[in-house]
């Protein structure tokens, strides 16, 4: 009987989801077969879940080892077959479970039992129909398929198990206390999380609030989405810092490379068109150019402050001389924004792995 390492099938699973989790965020469906498309849609809209968790795991043995014959899921239906019972327990089900997707607790349990084949035999009896014929249809193709194709069908469904967990309420972590250290290896992986700035958006306005309660400032604080563009916003950046209607600071929070080019534009369109005195660069990992510095420093003689600031050693610093009682709020003030509809359901399960793995660690 052709086997299957269910270890390699785990590492083929958790990079074949990084990739499906940067098309989602791309909007970009990895897959353009429109034929797949629609059967794929019709088996994620039915209300049995255990199609699409056995449609999965047909995919990932046809891929791993393509002498199984995916209408086989038992291991008495002959030479060719597989254990797809064992191949859900031990790797479909508990990966779904781990990232938060809705799933079933046991899909063969639910639907598949009895030695049943893959095929039309068994339709007759199934509640929904439309769904299983879907299923059949997609299994028809990866039996037709390449590995590069067959490949590109999982990352699709993928896809779609992340949009069903977008849909899904995930329940944010909460640890009640975290020491410096915690703080600054919890800072730096969250950093690491692909976001599309999002992320360091999010810290920077946590600290902003952190700051303003533990020294009781008269700050109000306006920020907007990574997305929506500064112009059409009427913001000079990310967040805008007013004291009394009085703007006192505007920030642009950035993942990318901040040189001479990029600090004109933003002196020409944002800074001198807003009358903004004060502006600052937040920046994730890449440090400025030596050229943004020089430029900076020349329209700091006419009357302008353009500074940089790397954001972990910002909020690491900051962190630090506000002490536990700052800790404590900059927790929550960071907890309660990822707890918000606008955040991803993507960001947040990274989050929990992070608190996860620390706690244990």
């Amino acid at each position: 009987m052709p086997s299957i390492d269910f270890q390699r099938a785990k590492e083929v699973l958790t990079g074949l989801f990084k990739q499906a989790e940067e098309s989602f965020q791309a909007r970009a469906p990895f897959i353009k077969n429109p034929k797949i498309i629609k059967a794929t849609e019709i088996v994620f809209l039915s209300k049995t879940q255990s199609y699409r968790e056995v449609l999965l795991g047909c995919a990932l043995a046809r891929y791993l080892n393509r002498e199984i014959n995916i209408r086989h899921p038992y291991v008495s239906q002959g030479a060719d077959s597989f254990n797809g019972r064992s191949l859900d327990e031990e790797v479909i089900n508990p990966f779904l479970q781990d990232k938060l997707i809705p799933s079933s607790k046991g899909a063969y349990l639910a639907v598949f039992r009895r030695n049943v084949k893959l095929d039309e035999s068994i339709t007759k009896g199934l509640k929904h129909k439309a769904g299983y014929e879907a299923m059949l249809e997609i299994i028809t193709i990866l039996e037709e398929s390449s590995s590069p194709e067959v490949e590109s069908i999982i990352i699709h469904l993928l896809f779609k198990f992340i949009e069903l967990r977008e849909a899904a309420v995930i329940p944010v972590a909460k640890i009640s206390r975290l020491s410096l250290e915690q703080f600054k290896t919890l800072i730096e992986r969250i950093l690491s999380v692909q976001s599309g700035g999002f992320i360091p958006v999010l810290l920077a306005v946590a600290m902003l609030h952190t700051l303003k309660k533990f020294y009781s400032l008269d700050w109000s604080i306006e920020w907007q989405g990574i997305n929506v563009a500064d112009k059409a916003s009427g913001a000079g950046g990310d967040i805008t810092v007013k004291q009394n209607e009085k703007m006192l600071l505007s920030i642009e929070v950035t993942e990318r490379p901040i040189e001479k080019a990029r600090v004109v534009s933003t002196f020409n369109t944002k800074i001198v068109r807003g009358g903004i005195e004060e502006y600052l660069f937040v920046y994730s990992n890449l440090v400025p150019a030596e050229d943004a510095y020089q430029i900076a420093r020349t329209y700091f003689s006419q009357g302008h402050e353009i500074n940089f600031l790397k954001a972990q050693e910002w909020i690491v610093n900051n962190l630090a001389t506000m002490g536990q009682k700052g800790r404590r709020l900059f927790n929550e003030e960071f907890v309660n924004l990822l707890d918000s509809p606008l955040v991803s359901s993507q960001i947040k399960v990274s989050w929990n792995e992070i608190l996860k793995e620390m706690v244990s660690a």
